[in-house]
């Protein structure tokens, strides 16, 4: 690893611990330095500043690293295995799958064995099981036909087919319930409370172990797959991990924080323009430390009074849109996908 991308991967980790204290101290109600110190590490506290840091604000933050760091590592997985720069965490369908999870029970309504939990729990589960059950999907059809490109073409339209389904509950769900379902797909990273936090992290954080674990394989995979194969790299063994990986992030980041769009599309571009390589061995953790730090950026967009109650997604996509735009249209040899 060159100097400059030592000093690229620190830039963005510090850009990462400002950004996120600026998420603590920023919000409706503004808050001092001292204030959320005091929260922090000044002992339990009952008044209002402290529980607003603790409860709502220091969960928030993490939730929004986690879910960029996770989708963006997602996005680079896809990018690489499918050798697609359009390729993202929704192309295998899973963030459809999610969706139709949610959609099936909140629109529908069938599965009553639910309906003693909180809306909340039952949406996470609903979501992860949608996700899980296309990811199934997907395995099987790549033990049958081993191609990369027949399983990009079986994703896509495992995608449409969900978006079908969903569009025909939304039809026929009620009023009150569609309502419901428009804002969960609006995206958030406030819906995690502290309790839940863990059922967040542990799942993300073992996705991202595996992504790294693949950096080598997926270098090789750059070249196709037969010159992998030529390496001693295990093929479709390194194909089925990938998407397992992928699926396990992008399954729980959907459940707990709706669909997100734009992070994991747009994150691998920028990383490349900003290290300027496509060896894993940096791309991949630059990526993954951008996708943060444009997460928390996104948030604290959200949270500023003068944009209250504007929906995460259309912030993701009109920050994300140039960006991408610019990146593949300069035509430099780093902004685009090897």
């Amino acid at each position: 690893m060159t100097a400059r991308n030592t000093l690229l991967l620190v830039t963005l980790a510090i850009a990462i611990v400002l950004l996120f204290v600026l998420h603590l101290l920023v919000g409706p109600v503004p808050l001092g330095v001292g204030v959320v110190l005091d929260a922090l590490f000044g002992g339990v506290g009952a008044d209002g500043p402290s529980r607003i840091v603790r409860d709502v604000r220091l969960p928030e933050a993490i939730t929004a690293v986690l879910a960029g760091s996770g989708l963006a590592a997602c996005g680079l997985l896809m990018q690489t295995l499918f050798r697609n720069p359009l390729a993202g965490p929704s192309v295998l369908g899973l963030s459809s799958g999610a969706s139709l999870g949610v959609a099936v029970l909140m629109l529908a309504r069938p599965l009553w064995i639910l309906s003693w939990l909180p809306l909340e729990m039952a949406v996470i589960i609903g979501s992860f099981t949608g996700a899980m059950a296309i990811l199934v999907l997907i395995m099987l059809a790549d033990r049958r036909m081993g191609d990369g490109v027949a399983l990009l073409i079986v994703g896509i339209m495992v995608g449409y087919l969900c978006g079908a389904i969903i569009d025909v509950l939304q039809v026929a769900g009620p009023e009150s319930a569609l309502k419901g379902y428009v804002l969960w797909g609006m995206g958030s990273f406030g819906g995690v409370v502290s309790e839940r936090m863990v059922w967040l992290a542990l799942p993300v954080i073992a996705g991202l172990g595996a992504a790294l674990w693949l950096m080598k394989p997926l270098n090789a995979l750059l070249l196709g797959d037969a010159y992998a194969g030529s390496l001693g790299v295990p093929v479709a063994r390194t194909r089925r991990a990938i998407m397992w990986a992928t699926g396990l992030l992008a399954g729980t980041i959907t459940a707990f924080c709706g669909p997100i769009a734009f992070l994991g599309l747009a994150t691998p571009h920028v990383a490349r323009a900003l290290c300027r390589t496509s060896d894993h061995a940096v791309l991949l953790p630059a990526t993954i430390l951008t996708g943060g730090a444009l997460a928390l950026l996104c948030g604290l967009v959200v949270k500023m009074p003068a944009l209250s109650g504007l929906p995460l997604n259309a912030v993701t996509s009109l920050l994300g849109a140039p960006v991408v735009a610019w990146v593949l249209w300069s035509g430099k040899r780093w902004a685009r996908t090897a």
